[in-house]
């Protein structure tokens, strides 16, 4: 009798926190913010193979700006696998890419954060309302806007949050 009794307590003590904690969880993930792996190399240097990305999914109290890194569903058949990417054309913006260098509005852009120039060209395209144009940081191999078959543009909508933090899982020293 004493066994049941102490089950009972423990049952009674337990459901509800581990329940609560995943629903918590789930929540979080969905809706707040959430750690993924970067899988391919076309953001290095920025973002390594392997590392880890916090993607602060709360859009709706944030403002996409030029330059923020952005993970998204991509306009391309298969395109099931979450993408991460630089932001680089807003709506309303004309993207180039000639000579080895990015123009955005006419400007040609300073990317720092580059390790290779561009060995292609691309556009002028005008970026649609409620669209955005991204690209890879290892812009060479990246399969990004300027390679997509059907459209150069993802959508708002496929926007699925902001990266807020790198976490450099396969570089961390001891």
């Amino acid at each position: 009798m004493k066994e049941v009794s102490f089950l009972y307590k423990w049952l009674k003590q337990w459901v509800p926190t581990v329940f609560i904690a995943v629903v918590l969880s789930l929540l979080i993930r969905n809706y707040v913010a959430e750690a993924m792996k970067v899988p391919t190399d076309s953001m290095v240097p920025t973002i390594q193979v392997g590392d880890r990305v916090l993607v602060e999914k709360m859009l709706w109290l944030t403002t996409l700006k030029f330059g923020d890194l952005v993970v998204f569903n991509p306009p391309v058949e298969h395109g099931h696998t979450p993408y991460v990417k630089r932001l680089i054309g807003l709506p309303g913006d004309i993207v180039e890419v000639k000579d080895g260098s990015l123009y955005r509005n006419g400007a040609q852009v300073e990317e720092p954060y580059l390790a290779v120039t561009m060995n292609y060209s691309f556009g002028p395209v005008t970026v649609p309302e409620n669209k955005y144009f991204f690209l890879g940081d290892n812009r060479n191999i990246s399969y990004d806007s300027h390679l997509w078959p059907t459209t150069p543009f993802v959508d708002k909508d496929e926007i699925i949050g902001k990266v807020i933090l790198d976490i450099p899982v396969g570089r961390l020293t001891r």
